[in-house]
């Protein structure tokens, strides 16, 4: 259906153009069932400079403020999604996603995961400058949801790569972002929410943080972060912490490079902030190149890496000891192996 919205009232509407507008009819981003074309007229006078695909864009009122650039004009405000397990607040060219499941210690869960992906989308669209991630509560993010776990056994050999390619898709998001990503982060990070918080571009902690790549000791494969590790701390320092799957605190996580900085607790966000604002000091224009440019030396390495990764992560849960692997977590008893 199209839209032709027209205003008037004197206030320099000049330009048309188009604004494709994904409405869910009321029943939430989780399931968008329909779209709309929308013509909506846009004006040089209140600052929008652009009407991008895929996103809401809201005229500003006196009831409703504007995000704003440097330069202190308007920018096009982009109407904030709806999200169930993470929030992000924008703010002084700044964003910040806080993983938002503080009773399950920040788990990943499908959701989570999803959520994650709109809302990286939604940080690369907005006027915002530099993005930081953070953890509501005591966890930045401790791995799998037990949910999503139970789940897991009973998923067929295409449920399983395609899962596979879905936590691919998002490791690969955050790490080849296009603007600068600072993780702060604020307690555990296992598993998963180890690799989610090393892929930033800076990766502050604070001391008493426990990370892993826990991921042979439950009958997984920690297929995709290996993938990343290998090239941050090297073969040696990776088949250590992969094939003992220990925990390391972030003294240790600071020595091998996973970590920036270690930072006070009650100065994480603060620091984090401080280092957006001088990142932000430079022209953000060259920031989104030298990203890419970073990127693009590892693309054609990562992609290949990648392919073979979601196989093997696929591949391992049609295995007996995968299966038994969860049981024995969730049952919160020693695994019994099969034999090789």
């Amino acid at each position: 259906m199209r839209e032709h919205t027209a205003l008037s009232g004197g206030h320099g509407f000049d330009r048309v153009k188009r604004v494709r507008t994904a409405l869910s009819g009321g029943h939430g981003f989780d399931g968008v069932n329909r779209v709309r074309t929308a013509l909506i007229v846009l004006t040089g006078g209140h600052g929008f400079s652009r009407a991008e695909k895929g996103a809401f864009f809201v005229i500003p009122s006196r009831s409703q403020p504007s995000l704003r650039d440097k330069s202190g004009e308007e920018s096009a405000l982009i109407k904030p999604m709806n999200y169930s397990t993470i929030q992000i607040h924008h703010d002084s060219g700044m964003a910040t996603l806080t993983l938002n499941r503080p009773d399950k210690r920040n788990a990943i869960s499908f959701e989570l995961i999803e959520d994650l992906l709109r809302g990286l989308a939604e940080v690369d669209k907005s006027p915002s400058q530099v993005l930081i991630i953070t953890g509501a509560g005591k966890a930045f993010c401790s791995g799998m949801d037990l949910e999503n776990l139970r789940q897991l056994t009973g998923r067929s050999p295409e449920q399983n790569r395609e899962d596979s390619e879905t936590m691919a898709r998002l490791f690969r998001t955050v790490y080849d972002f296009p603007k600068p990503t600072i993780a702060a982060v604020n307690g555990a990070a296992i598993a998963g929410g180890t690799g989610l918080a090393t892929l930033c571009d800076f990766t502050l902690a604070v001391p008493d943080v426990k990370f892993g790549y826990t991921e042979v000791r439950i009958g997984f494969v920690p297929a995709i972060v290996s993938t990343f590790l290998l090239r941050q701390v090297g073969e040696k320092h990776a088949r250590d912490l992969l094939l003992t799957g220990r925990l390391f605190d972030a003294e240790e996580a600071h020595r091998l490079g996973l970590v920036s900085e270690l930072v006070a607790p009650e100065k994480l966000l603060v620091r984090a902030r401080e280092l957006a604002a001088q990142l932000m000091e430079s022209s953000p224009t060259s920031l989104a190149f030298t990203k890419r440019l970073l990127s693009d030396h590892a693309r054609s390495e990562l992609d290949t890496q990648i392919a073979a990764a979601v196989r093997e992560n696929a591949a391992i849960r049609n295995t007996p000891d995968f299966r038994e692997g969860i049981a024995s977590f969730l049952d919160k008893r020693k695994p019994r192996w099969s034999t090789p």
